[in-house]
């Protein structure tokens, strides 16, 4: 079936999206990207944190992306997203765009690439400083700490699955496969063992959609439906906080008191 040329920028992310074949969680942190770059083309910083979630990007039409000064716009707020989120996010999202805008140019919608001007940048090379994964011996302590379900839930979940900070945090509930210890096909390819799969039932207590990784509190009223759960009303936990959680519970296992990181937890 022929779509229509859609006349604005969120309209087509949401066609390209939809033609895609990536899972929900997927879909979700590209749309977060793509959202970011309309900031940009309207000459207006991104929502940084939480609120980077939560906010309405602006409406553009999208021929706006075949304006000549639109290439230099998009270089200027790349510079400006490298000091504020760093490397490897920036390359993600201009691929992200690259793609989409490839996507859009093939379909006639727009009639130049406005991304050949976004260079993806080197990533630096992992410093002497970089804390290592956790030890056997830290592990065991770590599991063994009277945390809540939540935090023991996710610390082994990133521990057995290897699954980075992101993937994990974007789960929904029905993204489980509980009795094969999977995600399921649709969405991103993860595993785990024992120590996982005995918590995520207790965690789940009942609840078959929405976040997986909820907040104590209930969801402000702006939060996207998407990161709400429709039984509690809570919302998804942020990357913040989980790391806040993890080094509060673990600075009594560092020499420093300044305790673990998320990343830690991974596999050598």
């Amino acid at each position: 079936m022929t779509i229509r040329p859609p006349v604005e920028y969120a309209v087509a992310v949401e066609h390209y999206l939809a033609a895609s074949g990536l899972g929900t969680g997927s879909r979700r942190v590209y749309r977060i990207a793509l959202d970011t770059w309309a900031w940009a083309l309207a000459d207006r910083p991104a929502p940084t944190g939480p609120e980077r979630r939560r906010a309405r990007p602006p409406v553009l039409p999208l021929a706006l992306l075949d304006r000549p000064d639109t290439p230099a716009r998009l270089r200027a707020a790349a510079a400006h997203r490298t000091a504020t989120a760093g490397t490897r996010t920036l390359n993600r999202e201009i691929s992200t765009l690259r793609a989409a805008a490839a996507w859009w140019l093939t379909r006639g919608w727009i009639s130049t690439d406005p991304t050949t001007a976004l260079i993806p940048q080197a990533l630096p090379a992992p410093g002497p400083t970089d804390p290592a994964p956790l030890t056997p011996d830290q592990l065991r302590a770590l599991f063994t700490l009277r945390a809540p379900l939540r935090e023991q839930a996710l610390w082994h979940l990133l521990h057995e699955s290897g699954a980075t900070v992101e993937a994990a945090l974007a789960l929904d509930v029905d993204h489980l496969d509980l009795p094969h210890r999977r995600t399921h096909p649709s969405t991103a390819p993860l595993r785990w063992r024992t120590g996982t799969a005995r918590l995520l039932p207790l965690l789940i207590a009942g609840r078959t959609a929405g976040p997986l990784f909820l907040t104590d509190r209930r969801a402000p009223a702006t939060t996207p439906a998407r990161d709400r759960c429709p039984h509690t009303a809570r919302a998804r936990l942020s990357y913040r906080r989980a790391a806040e959680l993890l080094s509060t519970h673990t600075r009594p296992l560092t020499p420093d008191a300044t305790g673990w990181t998320l990343r830690q937890l991974r596999p050598h």
